[in-house]
């Protein structure tokens, strides 16, 4: 089998796509073929070294995170699938390994792919899905009749969040550019406002949670948009801004952290048209390096850019 793998923390140059030998699934794990992967900034981040106080310095190092697929084979204790299940969710992030033609995750990290909904749709939930999750339902508690505001509504975690906002019964604005405004109205998002020409800390709106998906909103901004009585919750932690959300409660610094309810949650949402994030590209594994590294240097895209590995 194959799969992009690298043998030192560094740029695109570092990655190869090189053959491997698939582990055994241990107890509680799946093995999974891998059909499509979407690509994350994550992949990258890691690569670079931007987590190997997690990762450390074994090599070599997978890539790929967010897959769709079929089980291979399970590990003791697995009751959740059984081998030939078209399934999607996401690789263990230490691990990784969702970049090659198989690899072994958490049966937690994994949900049933839905009959209706293509390998292609569902290789995108992952990540995005779980981290809009993650925020909107486990921190900020949302309910229905409730605002939120999304910076950078139209990305993939953004549009997750407006998508689940609506499906939990709130209402959602945003900012985002402006040629992506007819995407942020069919998302429907109420109020889009166009980040080149709006300042956003001098709107007078106040939201119950603003939701830093972009990754570049100032605290002091979200604080200011949530109000008394808001949670500004911010997609990029940091030891600092844990340490100052443990003495400001509207602070929540959000970690991407899977479960089987979340993924299972997900793939009803997708079932029932509730969630979707488009594809904009497609490229097979063998050109995924170069394709890697152009979005890593900045090149943008309108939607999810996938691996198609088998």
């Amino acid at each position: 089998m194959k799969r992009i793998q690298y043998y030192a923390y560094g740029g695109p140059e570092t990655m190869k796509l090189e053959d491997f030998v698939l582990e055994t699934p241990g107890q509680g794990q799946v093995a999974a073929k891998v059909k499509f992967t979407a690509v994350n900034p994550i992949d990258w981040k890691m690569r670079q070294g931007a987590l190997k106080m997690m990762t450390g310095k074994s090599f070599p190092r997978t890539m790929g995170v967010d897959f769709s697929g079929t089980v291979i084979s399970v590990g003791a204790g697995v009751t959740r699938f059984r081998p030939g299940d078209a399934v999607f969710g996401l690789a263990r992030l230490k691990q990784s390994g969702a970049l090659g033609e198989a690899f072994v995750t958490n049966e937690s990290f994994v949900a049933k792919k839905p009959d209706n909904v293509s390998f292609e749709e569902a290789a995108c939930l992952g990540t995005p899905g779980v981290t809009a999750w993650n925020g909107l339902v486990d921190r900020a508690a949302l309910k229905g009749g409730q605002s939120v505001f999304v910076n950078g509504c139209t990305g993939a975690v953004g549009e997750a969040a407006v998508q689940i906002a609506r499906m939990l019964g709130a209402t959602a604005s945003g900012s985002c550019s402006a040629e992506a405004m007819p995407r942020a109205h069919e998302l429907g998002v109420q109020k889009p406002f166009d980040y080149r020409k709006t300042d956003l800390s001098a709107l007078t709106d106040r939201f119950d949670v603003v939701y830093d998906t972009a990754a570049v909103m100032p605290a002091a901004t979200g604080l200011h948009l949530a109000g008394k009585r808001g949670v500004f919750l911010d997609i990029e932690p940091t030891p600092a801004k844990f340490l100052r959300s443990l003495f400001n409660r509207k602070l929540k610094p959000i970690v991407c952290t899977p479960r089987a309810d979340i993924l299972d949650g997900l793939a009803r949402a997708a079932r029932e048209g509730k969630l979707r994030l488009p594809v904009a590209e497609t490229v097979p594994l063998r050109e995924a390096i170069p394709f890697i590294a152009s979005l890593e240097k900045g090149r943008r895209i309108a939607g999810k850019g996938l691996v198609a590995i088998a």
